[in-house]
């Protein structure tokens, strides 16, 4: 059987979006997501920017603090990748 000890980007992207949604509407700090997502900093700002563009989290700036908060297209996305998640653990892959 297949088993890999890294993450791939989707999974990365979802363990972000589930930091953003567990810190609810008031957001989560880019140190907290650095220690939640376990990245770099540089590889953690690819990932935010990707996600900004594509409109699954929103960046707050105040008193140049970021603050990231997950929007309603990032809930859809983490619901659909917990969905094919949970399938594909139900096959053992």
């Amino acid at each position: 059987m297949f088993m890999s000890n890294y993450r791939n980007n989707m999974k990365i992207i979802a363990d972000l979006l589930h930091a953003a949604d567990q810190s609810g509407h008031t957001g989560i700090k880019i140190t907290s997501l650095l220690t939640k997502a376990n990245l770099s900093h540089s590889r953690l700002g690819k990932f935010i920017n990707n996600l900004t563009a594509a409109g699954m989290i929103t960046k707050i700036v105040d008193d140049k603090r970021n603050t990231f908060v997950i929007t309603s297209r990032g809930k859809e996305y983490l619901k659909s990748y917990d969905e094919f998640s949970h399938i594909t653990e139900s096959f053992g892959l």
